[in-house]
């Protein structure tokens, strides 16, 4: 779960800042998936450099739980609103 002590977030969350403005400073919308990936990508090789059966299991455990926490916190409400504007399937 993303929901660490505060203390840690004032760590991370000037980090984060400053990375998301780096992807607005790309004005790059049509590569945003691609300039995404790499970024994640490279985060997560720099954290794990060395080969190891945990750390592989982890990352990927973190991802998997980033994409439900995305699904769940800004892609449900927003069919929710499209299913209430244009009626359901």
């Amino acid at each position: 779960m993303p929901y660490i002590r505060q203390h840690k977030r004032t760590v991370l969350d000037p980090a984060i800042r400053e990375l998301a403005d780096s992807f607005i400073a790309l004005n790059d919308d049509t590569n945003f998936a691609g300039n995404l990936n790499y970024t994640i990508t490279k985060l997560l090789f720099t954290l794990y450099p060395e080969p190891n059966y945990q750390r592989f299991n982890d990352m990927i455990g973190a991802l998997e739980c980033c994409k439900m926490e995305l699904y769940r916190h800004k892609v449900a409400p927003y069919e929710d609103l499209k299913e209430q504007e244009n009626g359901p399937v």
